[in-house]
């Protein structure tokens, strides 16, 4: 966690896709039932509109993953293809999924992992590399989750590594793992030990990335704008604040109040702006630049991501692993997502978005931005759904596409889904395949990348 005075802001990002093919090359999921196909099928590039990323992010990108304008492009589009298909295979293959991941410098190769050999020609069928492997990701998500329960600070990082098939424990002091496994039977054969000199610490210290300041001292970065009914206000990390605590802008002008804060378990708050503030649906970018968010699609272990915070300003990197633990001086959180984005003191809370998906907050980590760094950031869609809050976007509602059915059933609006949640709209029923908060234009009929119909 790094402090600045008292505390810090973070953010997050998230974006979504369909299929891929093993050459690069992005092709279109074919629809989940047949009498989808008199209907305009959107791609999932299409649908997260990845052809209108603006040139600050593109040049960061390029900047910080060492891409080519054409790369970055293509990387975008390729992301967002292959993370549909990631989503629907897992919900094909059930237990006997192990992960999925992408490879290449525009995110060209999309390989998803099974235990099950049966599983791999239905995987090469939508383009991506099947692996075989001998573990699933539930059963290393068991042995993780005993983990939890028992780390301290000097088994500060835990997560699963779908490209190695193993359990990763970071240690700051030898022998610390060997100890935490043994507290809790696990089998050191399921389990990676990695060696680390740095413990991650919340990054302490209404645009997401741009700084507020917490009872007149410490600082943090704002996360997302959001609404809730007629207020306004931003969602940002749990450490920079607690229910009460007052804010002010980066203009030190007063701004509002803290409503809700968890930390440690989890690393989520959200503030209430008072009337003189209006969220808006940008992320500070490059050179003070707007960057547009239009929704909250989770992208895929090895897609893009970038971070604003008003430290160290607009850094990209990549997706490690979701669902990671990470044990700060102060407890345990969970469920976080491990990156290799830079990030230092003040940048806590600040906004990760991927393309134009926001993914989450900032919470922590460790190096810095000059000579690198790992940070996690708290996935956006758990605090959309805890707090009943509506992430700010862009764009107009294009309503339902011709020959599309009449709206009705239980989808709604503003709703927060996560994978394998099942709607009714129109009269037919569908499966949700990547988690995401629903906007109007979104409905399940017109979105493949984000809806099966059952």
């Amino acid at each position: 966690m790094l402090k600045r005075h008292a505390r810090a802001a973070c953010t997050a990002l998230a974006a979504a896709g369909l299929l891929l093919a093993a050459t690069g090359a992005v092709a279109t999921a074919a629809p989940a039932d047949a009498t989808d196909t008199a209907r305009p099928q959107k791609s999932a590039s299409a649908t997260l509109r990845t052809s209108e990323a603006p040139p600050e992010l593109l040049t960061a990108m390029q900047r910080d993953l060492g891409l080519t304008p054409t790369q970055a492009k293509a990387r975008l589009a390729h992301e967002a293809e292959a993370g549909a298909t990631a989503a629907r295979l897992q919900a094909r293959l059930g237990a006997a999924f192990a992960g999925a991941w992408l490879d290449g410098a525009d995110a060209g190769t999309l390989t998803v992992a099974t235990t099950r050999a049966a599983d791999t020609a239905s995987i090469r069928a939508t383009g991506a590399r099947a692996k075989l492997v001998g573990r699933s990701l539930a059963d290393l998500d068991t042995a993780k989750a005993a983990l939890d329960r028992a780390a301290t600070a000097g088994t500060p990082v835990r997560y699963v590594d779908p490209r190695g098939n193993t359990l990763v424990v970071e240690e700051t002091r030898p022998g610390a793992a060997a100890g935490l496994l043994a507290a809790t039977g696990t089998d050191p054969a399921l389990v990676t030990v990695v060696r680390t000199a740095e413990a991650p610490r919340p990054l302490y210290d209404l645009r997401g990335g741009d700084a507020y300041y917490m009872n007149g001292s410490g600082r943090c970065s704002v996360g997302f704008p959001i609404t809730k009914g007629t207020v306004n206000g931003f969602a940002t990390a749990g450490h920079c604040g607690r229910a009460g605590t007052t804010t002010s802008g980066f203009n030190q002008v007063a701004q509002g109040s803290f409503q809700a804060s968890v930390f440690p378990g989890n690393d989520m708050a959200w503030v209430a702006a008072n009337a003189n503030w209006s969220s808006t649906p940008y992320v500070k970018g490059s050179g003070g630049t707007n960057v547009q968010v239009t929704g909250s699609v989770l992208q895929p272990v090895g897609a893009s991501v970038c971070r604003s915070g008003s430290t160290t300003g607009w850094h990209c990197g990549t997706i490690q692993q979701h669902n990671t633990s990470v044990t700060y001086p102060e407890g345990t959180i969970s469920g976080v997502t491990r990156t290799t984005v830079c990030a230092e003191p003040g940048d806590s809370g600040g906004s990760y978005i991927s393309g134009s998906q926001a993914q989450g907050v900032t919470s922590g980590g460790s190096g810095n931005c000059s000579s690198g760094g790992t940070t996690f950031f708290q996935p956006l869609n758990p605090i959309l759904s805890s707090y009943g809050l509506t992430l700010k976007v862009t764009g107009t509602d294009p309503g339902p596409g011709p020959g599309n059915p009449e709206p009705g059933g239980t989808w709604k609006a503003g709703s927060v889904y996560a994978a394998g949640a099942t709607v009714t709209y129109g009269g037919a029923s569908y499966r949700c395949i990547q988690g995401h908060q629903a906007q109007t234009g979104w409905e399940p009929p017109v979105v493949p990348a984000l809806w099966q119909r059952l």
